[in-house]
Order: C-alpha cells, then structure tokens, then sequence
C-alpha cells in the first residue's frame, strides 16, 4: 500500500473500506506485514459482539443472517460479516459469493461483507476467519457476523471464537433434530427453527424442548428457542432481542469470563501449533525425504507412526514420551 503498518491501522481504524479489504486480504495470503498489522489491531478490538451462525446446507443462514443485519442495522449499529463459503477445487476461492446472496446490505455504508474460503479446513470456518473477525472489530463493527460453510453436525469451530452461536434447524431433514444430536446441538446458546411456516415445525420445537429439557445448565441458562421465517422477516426482532439478552447475562457473568479464557487459550495453543511447525518445516524438513518416506509408505516398508516419531527425533523435538 505504501503506507506504514501505523497508518494502515489508522485507516482501518477509521472505517476506510479499503484499508479493511487490503489488511483481510493481507491476512488470507500470510503476507510479512499481516502478523505486525494484527499485533496493532488486537489493541484496538474486543468491543463488538461476535455471533455466530451455523446449520446445515440449505437452512436459510444466508437469509437469516441479511434480516438480522438489517435489524442490528435499524438500531444504529454497524455490522460485519464473514461469510465462509466452500472452497473452488480450481482458484482455492469462495465457490458461493454472499455479496450476490446479500444484495440488501451490500451497498449499505454501514455493513461489511468478506466472503471467504475454507480451503480445506474441517469445522466449518476458515482458517483466518479469527483474524477477519478481529479486523472488523477493530474497524468499528458493533456487531460481527460468523457464518459457517454449512457442514454438517462436526461444525463446532465457530464456538471457539464467537461470543454467542445461533444454531439453524429446519423442519423437513429427515430424522428430525438427530441429524444434529452429535456436536452442533451442544455448541448453541440459541436454537432457531427457520422456515417455521413450514409442515412439521412443531415437531421439530417438540423434539427440541425435549433435549433442552433433558440438559444441565448449571453455570448458563437453557438456550432459548426462536421462530423464525427469514423470508419473510417473521421472528427476526424476537431474535436479536434474544441475542442482546444473552450478551447481558453472560458478559460479566463467570460464564462468560470462562468462555473468554477458554478462547483465548484455545487460539493461543492453535497459534504455538502453526507457528511450531512452520519453524520446523523451514528449518529441519527435507522435502527430498519426504518424498522417500512416502515412496517407504506406498510399499509398506515403513508405517508413518514410526517416520514422524523419527523425524521428530532427527529434528532436535524430540517424541516426548520419555
């Protein structure tokens, strides 16, 4: 950009459109001045409220998500969204662009919208969505919006970094909420049935109750249960109001201090993981050897247990065990 990291923030600090798609951008290419550029921005965040937004292919989130922007929007808040989308086998880019499936809020001066690539990453999210969501916050977001790709039930990650995670079902998926039981539905602090005008919504909030009803709730409440049809705006209103209530009862609660810590540890260990092994990788791996060990692998001649358990060892690291 030609301008140093300090005015870069102040840029970006201030709202500057483009300041904010050239640090995202910066960030999702791991360029040299993206970790000094964050380093900066962590000093100038943790104020908005982060939501995330997760369900299964085809429930509506992209809907969802547009009416409740427009609603945070009415109450003079600003909003990010990051939207993760499926990855192009072909340029490693978002397949599905939310500027095309937003088109209400994507002039609107007062919301951002980032589109973003899993790249191959399990869990729903991208991998610098963290990053993106820290970047938004620090540009002046009230609110930041997470949406996941839409995976399935192992679609937990966006409860590691959002301060409250909305869980979309719908009715019509077969075996009712059991296509959710494992991971998703204990990740939510609050349930959404979308598309609630349809056949079989009752069901659906049936079945729901009887799981929350079955739950232990001992240091947080039982996450609520809205109603939604997002086509048409209906439930919206309800639903924000429930997300600034629960933003009230957790953000000095010892809850929510736990999850905060929780975070911030888990992203830590994330960070010292990557880190370590790129310093690793750079300074002690022979691609010319690894190509070896595979070929050792493709025979049989070696399993890749006892490879990595040497590698670790020839590299100084060590297997730990003693």
């Amino acid at each position: 950009m030609g301008i140093s990291v300090e005015q870069w923030v102040q840029k970006i600090c201030a709202g500057d459109r483009r300041a904010i798609a050239r640090a995202i951008s910066s960030v999702e290419r791991k360029e040299a001045t993206s970790v000094a550029l964050l380093r900066a921005l962590f000093h100038q965040a943790g104020k908005a409220y982060t939501i995330g937004i997760t369900g299964a292919p085809g429930a509506g989130k992209s809907t969802l998500l547009e009416k409740m922007a427009t609603e945070f929007r009415r109450s003079g808040k600003r909003v990010g969204i990051v939207a993760v989308d499926p990855t192009s086998p072909f340029s490693g880019g978002a397949i599905l662009g939310d500027r095309i499936r937003m088109q209400a809020l994507a002039t609107d001066e007062g919301t951002y919208i980032r589109s973003m690539a899993t790249r191959g990453q399990l869990g729903g999210l991208a991998p610098t969505a963290r990053d993106v969501a820290l970047i938004l916050d620090a540009a002046g977001c009230d609110v930041v919006f997470i949406e996941t790709v839409g995976v399935g039930q192992d679609e937990v990650d966006v409860a590691r970094l959002a301060d409250a995670t909305v869980v979309l079902v719908v009715p019509g998926m077969g075996d009712g909420v059991q296509t959710f039981k494992a991971g998703v539905m204990e990740i939510a602090d609050l349930f959404v049935i979308n598309k609630s005008d349809r056949p079989g919504a009752e069901l659906i909030e049936r079945e729901l109750n009887m799981l929350l009803s079955a739950g232990t709730y001992s240091d947080v409440r039982r996450p609520p249960l809205v109603k939604t049809t997002a086509t048409a705006g209906e439930g919206v209103p309800e639903l924000c109001e429930e997300l600034e209530k629960f933003r009230t009862a957790t953000e000095g609660s010892p809850a929510g201090l736990n999850r905060r810590r929780e975070h911030a540890r888990l992203h830590l260990l994330e960070l010292l993981r990557q880190r370590l092994f790129e310093r690793v990788a750079e300074e002690r791996i022979d691609m010319k050897q690894i190509s070896e060990y595979v070929e050792a692998i493709l025979a049989r001649r070696r399993d890749p247990h006892s490879i990595v358990e040497e590698m670790l060892e020839e590299s100084g690291v060590g297997s730990g065990r003693g």
